[in-house]
């Protein structure tokens, strides 16, 4: 599996890339020092699987490299790694079509739980932030279909894309939603994103 790792702190990205190859040596890192490097590297390898992604770049900060990589990448799962962990910024991240928020203060341990996490088809998000997702105690049961459409929508696919992926009518990717909010007590994308973390649900690819 091609992941690719975007930081421009050359110790941090180095050591990161050698703890995750030593974890899962299937793992092929592509490493990349700025947006633009990133960019490119998107474009050379279409068959990026994952996509791990600091927002404080030195030719892009924020959000707006977050949401250039899932243009250019967009079968690959986007986790972001930041030193701001508010939930706010969390939030914001998950709104943008990330499916992991890793702070840069996690011991390495836990960043490759959440990375672990990532790769079964899950989503990892701090405590800060799944706190304020008030779920079931127990996890809902969910259709196949159901899950199908949910994983897309952690994905960041619009009602549009779902329909087309999965080729359903727009009413019935609506009707599948709307059961799915329900059974996780949600009402946004975001809420349901976040209960996805807080649930520690596994999602098909």
């Amino acid at each position: 599996m091609k992941t690719l790792l975007v930081d421009d702190h050359a110790l941090l990205r180095e050591t990161l890339a050698a703890v995750m190859v030593q974890i899962w040596p299937s793992l092929q890192v592509l490493q990349a020092s700025s947006l633009a490097q990133a960019c490119t590297l998107c474009d050379e390898h279409p068959d990026l699987r994952l996509v791990l992604l600091d927002l404080g770049l030195p030719d892009a900060q924020g959000l707006h490299s977050l949401t250039t990589l899932r243009e250019r990448a967009p079968d690959a799962r986007h986790v972001v790694l930041s030193a701001d962990d508010r939930p706010q910024t969390v939030l914001a991240a998950i709104d943008a079509g990330a499916v992991g928020f890793i702070p840069k203060t996690s011991e390495f341990r836990v960043m490759a739980e959440a990375l672990e996490r990532v790769l079964q088809g899950g989503v990892y998000l701090p405590a800060s932030a799944t706190a304020l997702a008030d779920t079931p105690a127990d996890v809902p049961v969910l259709s196949p279909r159901q899950l199908s459409v949910l994983a897309l929508l952690v994905k960041g696919q619009s009602n549009k894309g779902i329909s087309r992926t999965l080729d359903l009518s727009a009413s019935t990717v609506k009707t599948h939603l709307e059961a799915v909010f329900r059974r996780l007590g949600v009402n946004s994308r975001t809420q349901a994103v976040v209960a996805v973390a807080r649930l520690g649900l596994r999602l098909p690819a």
